[in-house]
């Protein structure tokens, strides 16, 4: 996220990995944020972990 700006990427995001694959990064982060409410607290303190958090 450093690299981004400090900020979440947006939803069109998609990262390029060294063995040649894409991953779409800012649509796996979409579809968390929207399913939050779902995940349990191991899955929130690890997203946490990688830095992502919303309120």
């Amino acid at each position: 996220m450093e690299r981004e700006g400090g900020g979440l990427p947006g939803r069109a995001h998609v990262e390029h990995l060294p063995d040649g694959t894409e991953h779409r990064t800012g649509i796996w982060i979409a579809n968390q944020k929207q399913h939050r409410d779902k995940l349990d607290a191991a899955q929130l303190a690890a997203l946490a972990h990688l830095g992502v958090e919303w309120a």
